[in-house]
């Protein structure tokens, strides 16, 4: 398949990328500063151009998302505009706008996490961006078939605890190859509409 992989710079996406490119699928990285292709997809004016310059594609996969982490005491409205522009509108529009430019049963993988099911404290914003974006997987399945969405829902990374671990004190790791298998099972299957959840 050809895959177009938005955030495959980042820890999951670098992941992700392996995971499905040994795989042998023809792999099209997405990024701010670096990849195939250089786009900022938090604006649906460039999701616009990066599907102009992909061309069609078999698959759209999402590892890539900004939230602000903030007592919500100290959290602004902007916060939240931040929050939904950064995860929810910008996985929102790479369906909206890839419905018509990927292949007749291509699929979507957006990512979520923990937060939408376990509430952290700061973690108002990405509580909110998940649960969005996890609501919209669902609605969006049942008008866009035979088409496909899912999203993968992991915790904080094994790998990634050092740097994370403090702000999900006491919840089960991940590792970010079992993540990976998660993207591969969205891509490669037949469901829609799942939170895959680990």
């Amino acid at each position: 398949m050809k895959i177009l992989l938005i955030g495959a710079g980042g820890t999951l996406g670098t992941s992700v990328h392996s995971t499905l490119a040994g795989r042998g699928h023809d792999v099209l990285t997405v990024g701010r500063s670096g990849g195939d292709l250089r786009h900022d997809f938090t604006d649906p004016a460039q999701i616009t151009e990066l599907y102009e310059r992909a061309g069609r594609v078999d698959a759209v996969v999402s590892a890539a998302g900004d939230v602000p982490w903030k007592p919500i005491t100290e959290m602004t409205a902007q916060d939240y505009l931040d929050a939904f522009r950064g995860k929810v509108l910008s996985q929102l529009e790479l369906v909206r706008q890839g419905v018509g430019r990927i292949a007749e049963r291509g699929s979507f993988t957006l990512i979520t996490g923990v937060l939408a099911r376990e509430p952290v404290p700061t973690g108002s914003a990405a509580s909110m961006a998940n649960g969005a974006v996890e609501a919209f997987v669902r609605a969006a399945a049942i008008e866009i078939a035979p088409q496909r969405v899912n999203a993968v829902s992991p915790t904080v990374f094994t790998e990634s605890l050092d740097d994370y671990g403090a702000f999900f004190p006491g919840m089960e790791a991940v590792d970010l190859a079992k993540v990976a298998r998660a993207f591969v099972r969205s891509v490669e299957g037949a469901q829609t509409g799942q939170v895959y959840v680990l």
